[in-house]
C-alpha cells in the first residue's frame, strides 16, 4: 500500500474541509448581521448543492481528460479564487454565484479524493482507514469554526485563511500516483436512479448526511443564536457536533472491520433519531454538550460506513462512478436540507433543524429492518 500518497491525499481533502469550516459559518454569520431571514440563508446555504450535482455529472469526463492528480490540484485552485471573492464581493447575489462554483469544484475533489483513497486501502484496513479519513476531515472542520472564533467574524480573515489554504493543499499531490482509472463518461440522474434502488439505504445514509453537513455548518449557528445563546459559543456547539463526528469515527471504523457492518450501520441510524429528538428537550440543559457528541458521532458514523460498503464492492472505473453517484446524493441532500430546514425554522417551527434529522432518520431506521437490505449486485 502506497501510505505517502495515501496521507498526501487525505491531507489535500482535509484543506478543503478546513476551508469550509472556517469560511461557511463566516457567510451565514455575515447574512444574519445583514438582516437575512433563516430562508435566505438556507437558500445560500443550499447553493453549493447545484453545484454538486454539476460537479458529479462532468467529474470523470474531466478526470480522463486531465488525470486525477491533476484536476485535484485545479478545482483546489479554483475552490480558492472562489472564497477568497467572496470576501471582495459583499454582495448576496454575487454570493450565491460564488457558492455554486465552490459547489461544482470541491465536489469534483471530493470524488476524486474519496476514490482514491478506496482504491488505496487494503480490505483488512478499509474500515480504520475510511474511518481515519472520515475523522480527520471533521477534526478539520472542527477546526474551522474555532479558527474562525479566534479570527472573529468582523473582519474577512476567515475568507482568506480558507482561500490560502486552497491554494497550498495542491503541491502535496505533485508527484503521486496510483490514482484510480477512469473513462470519460457523464453520470446522469438516471444512473442516480439505478444507484438507489440498487442500494437505497446506502443512499438515504449518503443523502442525510449530507443534508447534516449543509445544516451544521450554516444552520445550526443561527438555530443556537435563536435559542439565546452568544455567538461564541454558538460556535463552540457547532464545534462540539463535529467533536462528536471526529472522535468516534476511528473506534466505528475499527469496529467495522471487526463485526457486521450493516449491524453497526442500524446502532448508528437509531442512535442518531434519538439523540435528534433530544435536542429541543435538553438544548438549554448541562446535557445537551454530550448530546451534541453523541449527534455528530451518529450521523458521521453513517457517511463513514457508507463509504466503507461502496469500497468492499467497486473498484476503478466503477469506484469513481459510484462516488459521483455519492456526490449527486450529497449534492440532492445538500439542497433539500437547508431549504426544508431554513423554511421550517422561519415559519413552522424554531426546532425545525432537528426534527428534520429525526425524521431523516426514521426513514433510515425503517430502511435498514427491511430483508436484504444491504445486499446489491457488485455493479453500478
Amino acid at each position: 500500500m502506497r501510505w505517502g500518497t495515501y496521507f498526501a491525499v487525505l491531507a489535500a481533502v482535509l484543506s478543503v474541509g478546513l476551508a469550509l469550516g472556517v469560511s461557511m459559518p463566516l457567510v451565514s454569520l455575515r447574512l444574519e448581521g445583514w438582516g437575512y431571514g433563516s430562508f435566505a440563508i438556507g437558500v445560500m446555504a443550499a447553493m453549493p448543492a447545484f453545484g454538486v450535482l454539476v460537479g458529479a455529472h462532468i467529474s470523470s469526463r474531466l478526470a480522463a481528460y486531465f488525470g486525477t492528480p491533476g484536476l485535484m490540484r485545479l478545482c483546489l485552485w479554483a475552490g480558492a479564487l472562489s472564497i477568497g471573492l467572496l470576501a471582495l464581493l459583499p454582495s448576496y447575489p454575487l454570493w450565491l454565484v460564488l457558492r455554486l462554483l465552490i459547489g461544482v469544484v470541491l465536489t469534483i475533489v471530493f470524488i476524486l479524493g474519496e476514490s482514491w483513497i478506496n482504491q488505496l486501502v487494503v480490505e483488512q484496513w478499509r474500515g480504520r482507514l475510511v474511518a481515519l479519513y472520515g475523522s480527520s476531515y471533521a477534526l478539520s472542520q472542527l477546526a474551522g469554526p474555532l479558527l474562525l472564533g479566534a479570527l472573529g467574524t468582523v473582519n474577512d480573515f476567515g475568507f482568506w485563511v480558507g482561500a490560502g489554504l486552497l491554494v497550498l493543499s495542491p503541491l502535496l499531490l505533485l508527484g503521486r500516483d496510483g490514482a484510480p482509472s477512469t473513462e470519460a463518461f457523464s453520470v446522469t440522474l438516471g444512473d442516480l436512479v439505478g444507484f438507489c434502488r440498487k442500494l437505497p439505504v446506502i443512499a438515504w445514509a449518503i443523502a442525510l448526511f449530507a443534508a447534516f453537513e449543509a445544516m451544521i455548518l450554516t444552520l445550526l449557528p443561527i438555530y443556537c443564536l435563536r435559542q439565546g445563546f452568544s455567538t461564541e459559543v454558538a460556535l463552540y456547539m457547532v464545534s462540539t457536533v463535529v467533536i462528536g463526528d471526529a472522535l468516534l469515527q476511528l473506534p466505528i471504523g475499527a469496529l467495522a472491520d471487526r463485526m457486521s457492518r450493516r449491524t453497526l450501520f442500524f446502532g448508528c441510524a437509531l442512535t442518531l433519531l434519538l439523540s435528534s429528538l433530544a435536542i429541543p428537550l435538553l438544548v438549554h440543559n448541562l446535557l445537551i454538550w454530550p448530546l451534541w457528541v453523541l449527534f455528530g458521532a451518529s450521523a458521521g458514523g453513517l457517511f463513514t460506513l457508507s463509504l466503507v460498503l461502496i469500497g468492499e464492492r467497486y473498484r476503478d472505473d466503477a469506484l469513481v462512478r459510484a462516488n459521483a453517484h455519492v456526490a449527486q446524493l450529497w449534492g440532492i441532500g445538500c439542497l433539500i436540507g437547508p431549504l426544508a430546514a431554513g423554511a421550517g425554522s422561519q415559519w413552522v417551527s424554531g426546532h425545525a433543524l432537528p426534527l428534520f434529522m429525526a425524521a431523516g432518520a426514521l426513514g433510515l431506521v425503517l430502511l435498514a429492518r427491511r430483508r436484504n437490505a444491504f445486499e446489491a449486485p457488485a455493479s453500478v
